[in-house]
């Protein structure tokens, strides 16, 4: 039988990384029935589960310099900080293997009236059943940590669906899982195209879904869900940052720059509107544009690259698109604002958009920051919130109460203090409001998604 074939290129040079199988829909089918066959038989212990996940962190551990490459090469992160990637997926790992004891139920009082007089009740917690996992290219390795290890933490069967563009990191984490112990099956990769996809996630069979992606996509998945399937929805954001009045201004400039253009700004958190007092906003849009002018952009596996490509040719063309509607419907360009090749775009900063530009309602996933102009801060609180996303945001200032004024009036999951958007630790909350997701994110989170109450009453 001929299957389609699945071409992986470097995010860079397009160089073919490897040509594999796609799985047709009777694979997914048979992966579906292995997978609840698995879960109807009983998950390993917790004790199991613990050593295999405390191998898998030595082994990944063992392959920190190959997973960078193969984060910078499929992916076009710079090998910089796929480095910082790989750390924050073994962390996950061993975060995973720390919630684990707290898998636990409680005691339900029963004798508050006479009628549960008598009895003696309690919850424990089972796992959900099979956890579909459908992920981002733009961490690949860490995005498959998020949705694979709090599967196995709560003795769930996963199967996940990469990125099309960047399946390698979750391939090799699969054969690294077997390696640790886990037996077959409980951890599937599943390569397939938008209608087997579909079919995967939509099954009867599954019973939590776990996605990854635009919102376009996953709102739609959602409401396909077979009855009785539990999801989480992680998207993008717009993400806004307020400025009031800072005393380290170098130091939040470089920080901008960075939360911005991080992995050419492909994160759905990237900071994208700035708000800055009307009287400073050009001279800080300068600011912004004098260090972004300066980051290199290249290949990113060379160790010199600040920023590498865009994920594909597409991406670059649309981004080329929606700076030029910019600047055409008033924008001021500070800097950039020119693609390099087919998957590279300059650094750019512009000033003042209009509020109706696609750059400052949509989510950009670019190298591309705006620096916006206020007379009132609750201005800059009303400009913030106007969308119908809502991820998270930031405030800095140097004056306490303001801070948490505007952190109170934001709408947002999380609201950062005198730090960026892009902010993140994998044992905090994370997830989106409005339209920017369902759900919360996290180890611990996921985990506790990924578990059932049962009550056991007990009469004398």
């Amino acid at each position: 039988m001929t299957h389609e074939v699945l071409t992986v290129n470097q995010a860079y040079t397009g160089a073919v990384l490897a040509e594999l199988d796609m799985h047709d829909g009777a694979q997914v089918d048979a992966m579906l029935s292995t997978a609840k066959a698995l879960h109807q038989g009983g998950c390993l212990p917790a004790h199991e589960r613990i050593v295999i996940l405390q191998k898998l962190s030595e082994l990944v551990a063992n392959e920190h310099e190959d997973f960078a490459r193969l984060i910078a090469n499929e992916g076009g992160k710079p090998i910089r900080d796929a480095r910082v990637e790989v750390t924050r997926a073994i962390d996950g790992i061993r975060i995973a293997i720390a919630e684990i004891q707290n898998i636990e139920g409680y005691e339900v009082p029963m004798d508050l009236t006479a009628a549960g007089a008598g009895r003696t009740a309690f919850t424990i917690m089972e796992p959900i059943g099979v956890v579909v996992a459908v992920s981002a290219f733009n961490h690949p390795l860490n995005l498959s940590i998020h949705q694979v290890i709090p599967a196995i933490a709560t003795g769930c069967p996963v199967i996940i669906k990469p990125a099309s563009v960047t399946p390698l990191c979750a391939l090799r984490l699969a054969e690294l899982i077997k390696e640790a112990g886990l037996p077959e099956g409980w951890v599937q990769v599943a390569l397939t195209n938008r209608e087997n996809s579909e079919k995967l996630v939509t099954d009867p069979r599954v019973g939590f879904f776990s996605f990854i992606g635009s919102a376009k996509v996953g709102w739609y998945l959602k409401s396909k869900l077979a009855p009785g399937t539990r999801c989480a929805l992680e998207h993008g954001g717009v993400a806004p940052l307020i400025f009031d009045e800072y005393a380290d201004e170098d130091g939040f400039v470089q920080g901008v720059v960075k939360a911005s253009m991080y992995h050419s700004g492909q994160v759905c958190v990237s900071v994208q509107r700035v708000y800055v007092p009307e009287n400073r906003a050009s001279e800080m849009a300068q600011k912004i544009a004098d260090v972004a002018a300066k980051q290199v952009v290249g290949d990113a596996i060379n160790e010199d690259s600040d920023l590498g490509p865009l994920i594909l040719p597409k991406e670059t063309d649309r981004i080329e698109t929606w700076v030029n509607e910019a600047v055409e419907e008033g924008a001021q360009l500070i800097t950039g604002g020119k693609r390099i090749n087919k998957v590279s775009y300059e650094p750019t900063v512009l000033l003042n958009p209009s509020k109706d530009s696609k750059v400052s309602t949509q989510e950009v996933f670019g190298p591309v920051v705006c620096v916006y102009g206020y007379q009132d801060i609750e201005d800059a609180i009303e400009a913030a919130n106007s969308l119908d996303v809502s991820f998270q945001s930031a405030v800095f200032s140097d004056n306490v109460s303001t801070a948490m004024d505007v952190a109170k009036k934001l709408e947002a999951s999380a609201v950062m203090i005198n730090d960026y958007t892009t902010f993140r630790v994998d044992w905090m909350p994370f997830g989106g409001r409005k339209h920017s997701g369902y759900g919360i994110g996290g180890i611990g989170y996921s985990m506790k998604d990924m578990l059932e109450h049962k009550l056991l009453v007990i009469k004398a």
